[in-house]
């Protein structure tokens, strides 16, 4: 009624707060997303999208399918804002409920959107280990043909092809093709892979 959209949207993380301690999970989302659009209209688009990434934070165990959707609109926001790496997190957060629900798909679909935004923004590292979670993600999912294409894709992207991540993929993609177990299990040992993300590892 003031209008005063900055402090309202504060008050409805205030609100969403109280929410989440009575676990009022529908609340929760109604929120925070209020908050958001509060602060779209103050022209304010990293704490807009940090409202979803905090409601999506609450509901990871109560309501994972949920926060997926939270976890992609705040991407969203921040991709359309050009900030694509304030979003890294939220990808791998968002990758990670996937592995837990079992959805890999959708979880190394994720992880490959994590690899474009860290194009986008030129953080290398991120960008191959990105790409090598994901064909590892498929692997686990026992979808051998599925790792290759990713490998392949990813394998036109000069950052990654001249990458230790690549090499890694490729002994992975090797040792799986031959049925090597004892190389398999060697090459998940190998730092490249240690330095992922838990979820992955």
């Amino acid at each position: 009624m003031l209008a005063s959209p900055w402090d309202a949207a504060k008050h409805m993380e205030s609100a969403a707060a109280l929410a989440k301690e009575l676990r009022n999970w529908t609340e929760v989302i109604d929120f925070y997303r209020r908050a958001s659009e509060l602060y779209m209209q103050c022209d304010r688009p990293q704490p807009a999208s940090d409202s979803l990434a905090k409601a999506a934070r609450a509901l990871e165990d109560a309501l994972p399918d949920d926060a997926v959707q939270l976890y992609t609109d705040a991407c969203v926001i921040l991709e359309d804002d050009g900030k694509e790496q304030m979003a890294f997190d939220l990808y791998r957060a968002a990758a990670s409920i996937y592995v837990k629900l079992e959805k890999f798909t959708d979880a190394a679909t994720f992880l490959l959107r994590l690899g474009l935004a860290a194009d986008k923004c030129n953080a290398r590292n991120s960008q191959c280990k990105a790409y090598l979670s994901a064909i590892i993600v498929y692997l686990y999912a026992h979808d051998l043909k599925q790792a290759e294409k990713c490998y392949n894709d990813c394998s036109q992207i000069d950052a990654f092809l001249r990458s230790d991540q690549n090499r890694c993929a490729s002994k992975l993609l090797s040792a799986y093709t031959e049925g090597d177990v004892e190389e398999i299990k060697r090459v998940a040992q190998s730092s490249t892979i240690s330095n992922l993300d838990n979820v992955v590892c």
